[in-house]
C-alpha cells in the first residue's frame, strides 16, 4: 500500500539533528551581536543563519557562488522566522513543554544518534555548542508540535470518507511480494565526522570490523544491539539497523547481488542473517531477514490495518492544510523585520555578501549572513510514495 499523505511537523529531532550535523566556520565573518531579523522585537541572530549555511555546505560555504549563498541565507532565515513566529504563538497559547519533556527529547536524540553519552557531549563541545542551546531548540520544536496538535486534534474522519477513498484507490492496497530487512554496514571510507563509533578507515579495518560483528552474532548477540553500537550507516543505526520492506525489484534497483536476492526469497528463514557481503561500492553488509512475503495479496477494506491507514492518511492531509493556515495566521499577527533582506536591497551589486570576485572594491557588510535550510517550514508536506507503514530500503551503493 502506498502512503496517502504525510505532513511534516517540526519535532525535537529536526532541530537537534540540525545542531549535531557537521559545523565549520566559513563564509562571511559574523559577529555575535549582528541581527538578521526580529519577530515581535525578538532577535534572530546572523550567527544562527551562518551555522545552518555551514552545515548545508558541508562546512565550506565559500564553495557557494554569490547567488547561491544569497539564496541559501534568505531561505534559512525564512525558516527561522517561521519557527520563531510559531514558537511565540505557542507561548501565548501556553502549550510549552515541561522540563521533563525536554529531557526526554534530548535523551531520544542521544539514542537515535547512535553515540555514547560521552561522544555526544564531545560532539557538542567540538562545535562550540552548549546543552543550553540544544534545550532551547528542543523547547521550540516541542512547543510548535504541541501548538499544531492543539488545532489538528479535533480532526474527525467519517467512515464514508474512508470507504470512498478505498473504492477510488483499490489498486494501492496490496501486500506485495518482498522482504523486510535489517542491516549492519561497514564503510572503509573515513566517516568519523559523522560520529560513527569505532569507524573503519580503510579496507583492512573494514573487513576486520565486519568479521568481528559476524562473530558476535554467531555468539547469539542481538542484531539490533550490535547495529546500534557498531554499524556505520547513520540512517539506520538509530533504528537498530531496520531498513524496511523492499520488493524484489527494489533490491535489484539498489544493486543487491543476485545470489543475495535468491537467498532472501529462497532458503533464508525469518530471523536468519547473511554472511558478510561486500557490495560493488566497497562497503560490507550483514542483512537480517525480518519478514518474507512470497506472494502478492490484494487487500480489502476489512483487511487488518487498512481502515486505520486510510484514516491516518486523510487525517495527515488535513493536518497539512491546518498547519499551513496556522502559520499564515501567526505570520499575519506578527511584526517581522528582515534586516538581511533589507541589506540585500540596499546592496544590489553584491547582495550584501562578500565581493563577487577577488580584488573587488568595498568592505564586507556588517549584516552578511549565510544559509541553506535543513528544516522545512512547519506546514511543508513530506511526500512519499512508499508502502504505508513501510520505509523504503536504503541503497547500499550510496
Amino acid at each position: 500500500m502506498r502512503n496517502i499523505a504525510k505532513v511534516l511537523v517540526v519535532t525535537c529531532l529536526a532541530a537537534s539533528g540540525l545542531i549535531l550535523s557537521a559545523c565549520a566556520s566559513g563564509g562571511a565573518e559574523v559577529q555575535d551581536n549582528q541581527v538578521a531579523a526580529t519577530v515581535n522585537g525578538r532577535n534572530i541572530m546572523l550567527k544562527e543563519v551562518e551555522r545552518t549555511v555551514n552545515q548545508q555546505a558541508g562546512g565550506n560555504p565559500s564553495a557557494l557562488n554569490q547567488l547561491q549563498l544569497a539564496q541559501a541565507r534568505l531561505q534559512v532565515l525564512s525558516t527561522l522566522i517561521q519557527r520563531e513566529v510559531l514558537f511565540q504563538r505557542a507561548e501565548r497559547e501556553k502549550v510549552l513543554p515541561t522540563e521533563a519533556q525536554i529531557d526526554g527529547a534530548i535523551a531520544t536524540q542521544k539514542q537515535n544518534s547512535g553515540m555514547t553519552s560521552e561522544d555526544f557531549d564531545k560532539s557538542l563541545k567540538a562545535q562550540n555548542l552548549s546543552m543550553e542551546t540544544l534545550r532551547t531548540e528542543a523547547r521550540k520544536d516541542l512547543s510548535i508540535a504541541a501548538l499544531q496538535d492543539k488545532y489538528s486534534g479535533k480532526i474527525e474522519i467519517s467512515d464514508r470518507e474512508v470507504e470512498e477513498y478505498y473504492n477510488k484507490n483499490r489498486t494501492q492496497f496490496k501486500n506485495e511480494r518482498g522482504v523486510a530487512l535489517a542491516m549492519i554496514m561497514v564503510d572503509p571510507a573515513d566517516n568519523s565526522v559523522d560520529g560513527i563509533n569505532d569507524d573503519a578507515k580503510n579496507d583492512t579495518d573494514a573487513k576486520l570490523k565486519i568479521d568481528n560483528m559476524y562473530q558476535q552474532l554467531q555468539g547469539k548477540a542481538d542484531f539490533a544491539t550490535v547495529a546500534r553500537a557498531k554499524s556505520e550507516d547513520i540512517n539506520t543505526v538509530g533504528r537498530g539497523g531496520d531498513v524496511g520492506f523492499a520488493t524484489e525489484q527494489d533490491l535489484k534497483n539498489n544493486n543487491f547481488p543476485a545470489e543475495l536476492i535468491t537467498n532472501f526469497f529462497g532458503p533464508m528463514q525469518v530471523g536468519d542473517y547473511t554472511v558478510p557481503t561486500r557490495f560493488s561500492s566497497g562497503k560490507w553488509y550483514i542483512f537480517k531477514l525480518a519478514e518474507k512475503r512470497l506472494t502478492t495479496e490484494n487487500l480489502t477494506l476489512e483487511s487488518p490495518g487498512v481502515r486505520q491507514q486510510i484514516t491516518q492518511g486523510l487525517t495527515n492531509q488535513r493536518k497539512q492544510i491546518l498547519n499551513a493556515a496556522l502559520l499564515e495566521t501567526a505570520i499575519n499577527d506578527a511584526k517581522i523585520v528582515n534586516n538581511l533582506a533589507e541589506n540585500m536591497l540596499n546592496n544590489p551589486s553584491n547582495l550584501g555578501l562578500r565581493p563577487a570576485a577577488d580584488g573587488a572594491a568595498g568592505s564586507q557588510p556588517t549584516q552578511a549572513p549565510t544559509q541553506a535550510p535543513t528544516q522545512q517550514p512547519a506546514s511543508s508536506p513530506a511526500a512519499s510514495s512508499g508502502p504505508v507503514g513501510v520505509k523504503p530500503p536504503a541503497s547500499p551503493t550510496k
